[in-house]
């Protein structure tokens, strides 16, 4: 059934939620300290009409963050379909370092307090990432010593790569993700040094400083 056009009124502004969400990400991605006003101006809106939608900074920052965790879920959902373990496991962290999710992880933890839907979401996060790596360890072909933590840190690591080109910037993180995904593979070098990271030591970092 094709999809019903909004009326005029709720169109317009579901395109200036979206162009107030696109003006968001660009500026706090620069600076995670910029002032709301930044993004009004980049998005070429009026301060009042950003206010209408997002009451304040930090409820613009909790959604930026809110929608990045829901493309991952749909991007974990996605790879539960594929019936190769370690292909799920590699393709799925190839797109959601495509889609540039962690990005907003690593510059702005700490600078909203979660909802409780995020905390929702975060833990469904969790579980489909838990069984991708348990399908990927199935297969044989994931080393021993891998565990669901070591996922974040590989997007992290890749959303950290960032030059003044986009295109590039695309094709450096695809190549550290290769160098990254290799080191995952059973039998690639000596076990890892030190302990995995526990589950849940990395969440203190999500509280607002």
């Amino acid at each position: 059934m094709p999809e019903t056009a909004l009326p005029g009124r709720r169109a317009q502004a579901a395109r200036n939620d979206s162009v107030i969400l696109d003006a968001a990400r660009q500026v706090f991605l620069r600076d995670p300290k910029a002032p709301i006003s930044q993004v009004a101006e980049r998005a070429g809106v009026g301060i009042s009409a950003l206010y209408r939608r997002y009451p304040s900074k930090e409820a613009l920052l909790s959604r930026l963050c809110h929608d990045g965790l829901r493309r991952y879920i749909a991007e974990a959902e996605a790879a539960a379909e594929e019936p190769d373990g370690w292909k799920a496991l590699t393709e799925f962290l190839g797109r959601v370092v495509d889609a540039d999710v962690h990005s907003l992880t690593v510059h702005l933890a700490g600078t909203f307090t979660p909802t409780a839907e995020m905390g929702d979401d975060a833990r469904r996060a969790g579980e489909l990432s838990a069984r991708l790596v348990e399908r990927a360890r199935e297969t044989g072909r994931l080393r021993h010593d891998a565990v669901t933590e070591d996922l974040g840190m590989i997007l992290e690591c890749c959303a950290a790569i960032r030059v003044d080109d986009p295109d590039r910037t695309a094709e450096l993180r695809r190549r550290y993700l290769a160098m990254l995904v290799g080191g995952l593979a059973a039998g690639e070098g000596p076990d890892l040094p030190g302990p995995p990271p526990r589950p849940g030591e990395m969440n203190g970092r999500w509280r607002p400083s």
